[in-house]
Formats: structure tokens, C-alpha cells, sequence
């Protein structure tokens, strides 16, 4: 009797813990303010343009909880000839930025672009607050769409850095990063989190083939 009564009340104490922790999490989750995508459009590199982009990262931030309204995908684009586009670094806004554990990834766009930024395998989280799985996994989604080279600027590395400006699911290739900061060797480019390099192409199968998935990262910038 006094066994099942205290099994009892070690259960209820328990419970009454998660239920403590809930709204803490919770509302870390709603002031997130970057995430990496749990899941692309399904179309590879084809993500309706920026437009769609930002749509599908408000899309999830919101399914998410997230109080933040406006989100932009990190990513940049090209003109024909390789001429100034859009810069992933000039959409996202000021800063700073926190995932959805509360941990801060960068506390301005000079800092997330600098070697002190907290990018990492541990806090490049999803809207979820789940890791994402990279380098060494049983499934390595670590290629993250940007466009972008390490300063977050539009490549001037000519051909197609964007898979046509994120229209394409074909043909074409786009800069990746690796949200895991890791890969084959020990490289400056390998550890890169927006400008690893190019993808084998832009269908679904073909970015997955290279280690990614379709999945983008996505900053509130309000």
C-alpha cells in the first residue's frame, strides 16, 4: 500500500515538472526568430521563387507558434549575366537572431557573417526545435539552399548559382551550406554554413543525392 502510494506521488511530481516546463518551451518557441526548415517544398530547387520561399518559412513558423509575422528565406539571387541580384544577407533584417531553444545564432547580419557566429549542428534547429540530420547521419540533409557566397552576397561565380533563381526542379545548380558546419574534408568550404558549394543539380532526387533536401534557412525580420 505504501509502495503504490508513493509510485503515486512520484508520478504526479513528475507530471506537475512537464507541466511547469510547458509554457517555458513554449514560449521560447514562440519568440523564435531562425529556423532551418523541416521540410521543402518538394519541388528541389524549384521553391516559387523568393516569393514562395518566404511563404513556405511563414507558412512553418506560424504552423510553429512563432509570434513573429514576417520571415524571409535566406537566400540571393542573379540577373542574367551574372550582374547584381538580390542579397540573402539584405533580406533577413537586423538581428538578432534566436532559435527555437532560445539560443541566440547571431547578434547582427556582420556577426552571423563573421567566425564568431553560433551556426552550428546543435542550434541550426527547425521551426520544430528538432536538430537536422548532416555529415555522418543514416540520412545527411546537411545542404542547405542559399545562393550565397560567405558574405551572403548573390555568387559572381557565373552559371547557375540559384537553380534560375529558384524556379528551376531540373537542370542547373544552386550554393549550398552545410548547416553542420562539416563534410568529406576538413575545408574552409565544408565548414561553411551558407557557401559550401554547388549542388549536382536542382530536382529533388538530385539534392538529395549531394546531401540535402530542399531545406532553406528562414530569418523574422521583424
Amino acid at each position: 500500500m505504501i509502495t503504490t502510494m508513493r509510485v503515486s506521488m512520484l508520478a504526479s511530481v513528475a507530471l506537475l515538472a512537464i507541466a511547469a516546463g510547458t509554457p517555458a518551451q513554449a514560449q521560447q518557441a514562440n519568440s523564435m526568430t531562425f529556423f532551418v526548415t523541416s521540410n521543402g517544398p518538394g519541388k528541389g530547387g524549384d521553391l516559387g521563387g523568393l516569393a514562395g520561399a518566404d511563404a513556405h518559412c511563414a507558412a512553418l513558423a506560424k504552423a510553429a507558434g512563432a509570434t513573429a509575422t514576417t520571415w524571409h528565406a535566406y537566400l540571393s539571387t542573379t540577373e542574367p549575366g551574372g550582374e547584381a541580384g538580390v542579397n540573402a544577407r539584405d533580406r533577413i533584417g537586423k538581428g538578432p537572431w534566436v532559435n527555437a531553444k532560445g539560443v541566440t545564432i547571431a547578434k547582427s547580419v556582420d556577426d552571423l557573417h563573421s567566425d564568431s557566429n553560433n551556426v552550428n549542428k546543435q542550434t541550426a534547429l527547425t521551426e520544430k526545435g528538432e536538430p537536422v540530420s548532416g555529415h555522418g547521419d543514416p540520412v545527411n540533409t546537411h545542404d542547405i539552399l542559399t545562393g550565397s557566397d560567405p558574405q551572403g552576397l548573390h555568387s559572381t561565380a557565373g552559371g547557375d548559382t540559384t537553380c534560375g533563381n529558384w524556379t528551376k526542379s531540373g537542370d542547373g545548380s544552386a550554393i549550398v551550406g552545410h548547416h553542420d558546419r562539416s563534410g568529406l574534408k576538413d575545408t574552409r568550404h565544408m565548414k561553411s554554413w551558407n557557401s559550401s558549394h554547388g549542388s549536382r543539380g536542382c530536382s529533388q532526387d538530385q539534392l538529395k543525392a549531394s546531401g540535402g533536401g530542399g531545406l532553406i534557412y528562414c530569418f523574422a525580420v521583424n
